[in-house]
């Protein structure tokens, strides 16, 4: 199963990194930290004037799909998405399956404003101290790769370094996970992590499961304004949409489109 062999791949490159750069070193580093994290809450949070909040995704590659974007440049992809009115970024950092690169938050943050989501498989709290001296505002927690246990200790962890976390869930049992955990963002994935099949009803199935209090992501196959009206009915908050955005040449006016602004 891929989600199986990317979390291997995963554990021994995190291995190596601790070898180079051991944890303590890695955390008096903070003390020259010029990187505060942004406000997640407040951007993610659907208001009447901004009703479908965008996390709009910098990906070179997926595992299903291979490379979806040759003309591949994270930082102008950034602007021009900000400037389409994104409300944060998503950015991939894994290397082999999706080409990542954890180099591409702080050149991103250089350059842009809005909260960055570090989007990879995280199982350690050194990808969290990492993703907090890389400039990242929020971290993924995939609640299908985690025990329950694992999951709490982690978004805990991440919360007293002051990162927000987007808990990924695919089904009722990740929900209560995420609830167990004390998630306040709840990642709903339309796409099954070991077939890759999508559920576009997966969002109304587990929302009702979701205490009202929380904010809601819906991700993956996400592909036009229509869709994002009819979940933001039923309680959705923010779109996360990686695909759709990176296949098109502009992707301010992609952005535009998706929000019903032009």
């Amino acid at each position: 199963m891929i989600l199986d062999e990317i979390l291997k791949k995963t554990k021994s490159d995190l291995e190596k990194r601790k070898k180079d750069i051991p944890f303590d070193v890695l955390g008096r580093s903070l003390s020259a930290n010029p990187f505060i994290p942004r406000d997640v809450i407040t951007a993610l949070k659907t208001e009447e004037k901004d009703k479908f909040k965008i996390i709009a995704e910098i990906k070179k590659a997926s595992p299903s799909k291979g490379v979806i974007r040759d003309d591949f440049e994270p930082v102008n992809i950034a602007v021009e998405y900000e400037k389409g009115g994104a409300n944060a970024f998503s950015v991939l950092t894994e290397p082999h399956y999706f080409k990542g690169n954890l180099e591409f938050i702080p050149q991103i943050r250089r350059y842009t404003k809005i909260p960055i989501l570090r989007k990879d498989f995280i199982v350690d709290e050194y990808q969290i101290l990492e993703s907090l001296v890389y400039g990242a505002d929020f971290i993924l927690l995939i609640a299908k790769a985690l025990s329950k246990n694992e999951l709490k200790n982690l978004l805990e962890f991440a919360h007293r370094l002051g990162l927000e976390a987007l808990v990924e869930t695919h089904d009722k049992k990740d929900v209560k996970n995420a609830i167990f955990a004390g998630a306040k963002i709840f990642g709903i994935n339309h796409r099954d992590l070991q077939t890759f099949k999508m559920n576009m009803s997966l969002s109304s199935d587990l929302i009702p499961l979701i205490p009202k209090d929380k904010i809601i992501v819906a991700e993956s196959g996400l592909k036009d304004s229509e869709q994002l009206k009819q979940l933001h009915k039923i309680g959705v908050d923010a779109f996360l949409i990686g695909e759709t955005f990176m296949r098109q040449d502009n992707v301010k006016k992609a952005v535009l489109k998706m929000k019903g602004l032009e």
